[in-house]
């Protein structure tokens, strides 16, 4: 399992040049208030002194330490993998943000840490990017740990007011990755109880299962005292264990103490105060426990990790793919892009669309329904009589004799009369256009070529622009078309028209036929009883004559309810009498409430009588029947023109109106400027797909045998 921490380093390396924090690999991240000696446990492991100090917050970016147990003679394999010169030292250190460079002087090591901390986080702000230092020495215990700022309450000098919150928020982001091993250092001078290191892991790790607390300073605690109950877990217990170590003063790091002495010393004194548990304390237990820890860490979380990746890989390289190649064509790939668009547009109203629209009706559906169940039910909603009263249409029978009393209802008043309800068709049917010309507008979005649009604004916009102006076009010519529609019917009404058969026979019955028929025979009746009055020798004679009359009256009557009872029974059995929904006058009305003549008026209404109520009911039955019929012509005419005229045009045009718009001009390279997000979205994605094939390598190098 030694394999497993380089393979950990080089999969560090790996997203760390890509700033992805998209893969949680495994990792040992120190947490620790200032102060609370993580300079200088992290200093004993490596056995150098190389880490900035003084006052205040030195640690203001993540420091992640990647040590490499290296022998003298791997040292030139080692130089030779990093491409840098090899050094006489056995010692040496390399940062990944400097290339080719090999540091030996661990002092250099110290100001290039504070010269890079300073570059991004400024004297006194936290940066979240870290900086990659790995150091290679016989000395070490392969190990890799993250250094993070120490927690800070109060903001002193020039550091933000917010600096607390920020450490926390740095500290959080790095703890709260479920494959982080926490390292909670806590001074031993102080109540454990009290740790903010501690509490933070609580509040993440509130079973401790992936934390391990390190107690520092020993030697400082007050005399009488010691850290037995603390490190044997008695007072607050670590599944992972509790590890006490001793630190150097700061007068042996003003007087250059070396560090092995400082470590004979550790050991010394744990032998002394702690024999029971010396051996289970101090650095080198600590280093010892840290590499076993992650190594065991590493192969628990590997199986994941290598699944992760291979499902990262996919998805990159399906983003890669949507952003496209460079270009290379921009005239070809312009007519590309021309051709599918137009081919997405029409697959949109034809319905062949491959990505159907789910959430709401789009396209031909969306125009289908607009002709078969708005246009639909806003024509229904207009009734045949609308705006239309008994009045209204006795007036109109009226005007149309002239200043002679008619015998018959006038057709001229039918034909008057219906036009004007016939007019009310247009608004409908021009509204039915409009709704047409807003879904393909819209369609516009719904369309392909969503991510070649993104890829290049001004190709967008200039397709959008060419796509309306040539809707624009059409919509006079087929609002044109419709008001022809309406206008065809209003020139000619035909009472000729086969389905009008039924209101001619009420017609006939009313008005024509029979009906003058039986007046002529009446009237020689009439004439003949004058004749018989003036020879008559009788008074019984004459009765029998007038009621010859009265019977004949009688018998017209019945002729004609006949007739119109006919009529009613081939209908349906018809109880009520029509009602006009214009003001609920019932075509039996019998009186008139308004009169321009002064033959009747709100105060003083008369009735109608009943010739003027059959008339009535005539021009009603007849304006009715005809306007149906028109109406059921206007539902299929208007779609079958704003179909042919707009809809269809649109279809056989489009990618010819965009060639000739687009291709053949000169302005290519404007139109295929790719959007600058669009680039740097792309160069992140190939950088990171490059990222995931090269550590899906690395984890698949890892032989079976290295897991156990």
């Amino acid at each position: 399992m030694d394999a497993l921490i380089p393979v950990l380093n080089k999969l560090q390396d790996v997203f760390n040049t890509v700033g992805s924090e998209t893969i949680q690999l495994p990792q040992i991240v120190v947490v620790g208030s200032q102060s609370a000696g993580k300079s200088s446990v992290l200093e004993n492991l490596v056995g150098r002194d190389f880490l900035p100090r003084g006052a205040g917050i030195v640690t203001r970016r993540p420091l992640t330490l990647q040590l490499v147990y290296t022998l003298p003679e791997d040292k030139e394999m080692q130089c030779n993998h990093l491409g840098v010169s090899v050094p006489k030292e056995d010692e040496f250190a390399v940062f990944a943000h400097i290339k080719g460079k090999v540091y030996t002087d661990f002092n250099e090591v110290r100001q290039e840490i504070e010269t890079e901390t300073d570059r991004l986080g400024g004297k006194k702000n936290i940066s979240n990017e870290p900086i990659i230092l790995k150091i290679y020495s016989p000395k070490v215990v392969t190990l890799s740990l993250i250094d993070l700022p120490g927690l800070t309450k109060i903001p002193v000098e020039d550091q933000p007011v917010d600096i607390e919150q920020q450490v926390r928020n740095l500290i959080m982001h790095y703890i709260t990755n479920p494959n982080c091993i926490i390292l909670a250092i806590t001074p031993a001078n102080v109540d454990f109880s009290t740790s903010e290191a501690v509490k933070f892991a609580k509040e993440i790790d509130p079973e401790g299962r992936r934390t391990l607390a390190v107690l520092t300073k020993l030697d400082l605690m007050d005399r009488g005292t010691d850290a037995y109950d603390v490190l044997c877990g008695r007072i607050i217990p670590v599944k992972l264990g509790i590890i006490g170590v001793v630190n150097r003063s700061q007068e042996d790091i003003h007087k250059k103490k070396p560090i092995e002495e400082a470590l004979r010393y550790e050991a010394a004194f744990l032998q002394k105060n702690y024999p029971s548990i010396a051996s289970r304390n101090g650095t080198p237990f600590l280093a010892k426990t840290l590499n076993r820890l992650l190594m065991h860490h590493i192969r628990d979380c590997l199986p994941a990790l290598k699944t992760r990746i291979n499902v990262m890989v996919s998805q990159f390289q399906t983003l890669v793919s949507s952003f496209g190649e460079p270009i290379e064509d921009k005239g070809r790939l312009l007519l590309q892009i021309i051709t599918k668009f137009a081919s997405s547009y029409c697959a949109t109203i034809e319905g062949t669309a491959r990505n159907i629209e789910v959430a709401e009706l789009c396209g031909g559906a969306r125009i289908c329904y607009i002709f078969h169940e708005t246009f639909a039910r806003a024509l229904d909603s207009l009734n045949p009589l609308d705006t239309l009263t008994t009045f209204d249409i006795l007036t109109a029978i009226r005007n149309a004799t002239g200043p002679r009393p008619a015998l018959f209802v006038p057709e001229i008043s039918f034909e008057l009369l219906v036009k004007r309800q016939i007019k009310r068709l247009e608004d409908p049917s021009q509204r039915c256009v409009e709704l047409v010309h807003e879904e393909l507008q819209r369609i516009i979005q719904h369309c392909g070529a969503q991510q070649e649009f993104i890829r290049f604004p001004k190709l967008h916009e200039k397709i959008v622009d060419v796509v309306t102006q040539l809707l624009r076009r059409r919509l006079p010519e087929t609002n044109k078309m419709v008001e022809n529609l309406v206008a065809i019917e209003l020139a000619y009404i035909n009472t000729k028209h086969p389905d009008f058969y039924e209101a001619g026979l009420i017609h006939k019955a009313l008005t024509g036929g029979d009906y003058r028929t039986e007046t002529q025979q009446l009237q020689q009746k009439e004439q003949q009883l004058q004749r018989s009055k003036e020879i008559s020798r009788g008074k019984d004679h004459r009765s029998i004559d007038e009621t010859t009359v009265k019977s004949s009256r009688t018998t017209l009557n019945h002729i004609i309810d006949g007739e119109v009872n006919g009529i009613h029974e081939a209908n349906g059995p018809t109880s009520t009498p029509y009602t006009s929904n214009a003001g609920n006058t019932s075509i039996t009305t019998a009186t008139i409430t308004t009169s321009s003549s002064g033959e009747g008026t709100t105060n003083n209404p008369r009735k109608l009588s009943s010739r003027e109520q059959r008339d009535c009911e005539v021009i009603e039955r007849l304006i009715r029947s005809y306007f149906l019929i028109v109406r059921k012509n206007i539902q299929d005419s208007v779609p079958k023109a704003i179909m042919h005229f707009l809809v269809n045009f649109i279809k056989d045009n489009l990618q010819s109106e965009l060639v000739a718009s687009l291709y053949k001009t000169t302005a290519h390279e404007e139109l295929l400027d790719e959007s600058g997000h669009i680039a740097t979205r792309r160069k992140d994605a190939q950088e990171m797909l490059e990222a995931l094939h090269k550590a899906n390598q690395i984890i698949s190098e890892v032989r079976e045998t290295h897991l156990w």
